[in-house]
């Protein structure tokens, strides 16, 4: 039973992981980015539509090239998400319009847009692609319970980990993390220094919205196994992201411990005998867990667990 749990908890929390991450590079960057749900949409959207562009380019479903459709289905996925947020950047950074409400129009818009445009899609070679990407080490099965817990999953969800460890050593470590994190302290004092906060804060939206919509494809693509779309809860799972981030402290290599944490209490009630009431519950932890987080660090007041200063702040040039 502990083994299967833990391999559904990594399987369920790498959905969070991806929209942790590309938050977390948001969030350093100075703004607060509550579309995250909508934009893991978008990646799910951006998904399906790249299924269809490979097999109507490349091949039929006996000439399924693992590669290829994975390359296709990602870059799809990350280019849909990253349109999204550069609507987001254009808005909040361009037009200094509220981050908070921009955000979650955002949510809203993309929700829509994937389920509008998702029932009206050919869904006949979703489960193709999806076994597909799911394929990286078939051999696992010989290797046992090792094989069982750390070789039995899909691309993506090595992907996830590797992003995240990244993504961690570039913000704490590279001459340009130090700028982004400059950027989300105190634009004004990166701005005096030559530092081009803008540019900055649009690249880090992008590419952490790209990311995020990662998160996306994944649960439609891996998780489900392709087989479910339209109905799928993924907006549910973009909040948890963003609690996600705050729970691990803006630290991404934190984020994949706190991804398996969540993504453990999602499945535990399925192993578990108890009621509906009970499950509902089990749904709270994360959330409660994260407030106890952000309770402690604040009073702690560890500045290294303490979001950017400058996080959800317009910042205007003029005023400097």
């Amino acid at each position: 039973m502990i083994g299967s749990l833990i391999v559904a908890a990594i399987s369920m929390g790498i959905v969070y992981l991806f929209g942790c991450i590309g938050e977390t590079i948001i969030e350093k960057g100075g703004n607060l980015n509550l579309g995250i749900p909508g934009i893991m949409c978008l990646g799910a959207l951006g998904g399906a539509v790249g299924v269809n562009v490979y097999f109507k380019i490349f091949g039929t479903e006996k000439q399924v090239i693992v590669v290829l459709i994975l390359l296709v289905t990602i870059l799809f996925a990350f280019l849909f998400a990253a349109l999204g947020g550069m609507i987001y950047a254009f808005l909040t950074v361009s037009l200094h319009a509220n981050q908070n409400v921009t955000g979650l129009t955002l949510t809203t818009f993309g929700v829509g847009l994937m389920k509008f445009f998702g029932s009206n899609m050919n869904h006949d070679n979703f489960t193709t692609a999806s076994n597909a990407i799911k394929k990286l080490f078939t051999f696992y099965e010989k290797l046992g319970w090792f094989g069982e817990n750390f070789l039995s999953y899909g691309f993506l969800v090595y992907l996830a980990f590797i992003l995240a460890i990244l993504t961690g050593v570039f913000i704490k470590y590279t001459r340009t993390g130090l700028f982004l994190r400059a950027v989300g302290e105190s634009p004004k004092t990166a701005d005096a220094q030559g530092i081009n906060v803008t540019a900055y804060k649009y690249l880090a939206i992008l590419i952490g919205s790209g990311i995020a919509g990662l998160g996306g494809l994944y649960y439609v693509m891996d998780r489900s196994g392709g087989t479910t779309f339209v109905e799928a809860s993924i907006e549910a799972f973009g909040w948890l992201s963003v609690a996600l981030v705050i729970f691990s402290m803006w630290k991404p290599w934190v984020g994949i411990l706190g991804s398996i944490l969540f993504g453990g209490l999602y499945v535990l009630p399925q192993y578990l005998h108890i009621s509906n009431i009970q499950i509902k519950l089990f749904d709270l932890l994360p959330y409660v867990v994260t407030v106890v987080i952000l309770i402690i660090t604040s009073v702690l007041d560890a500045k290294n667990s303490q979001p950017p200063a400058s996080l959800g702040v317009n910042y205007y040039r003029e005023d400097r």
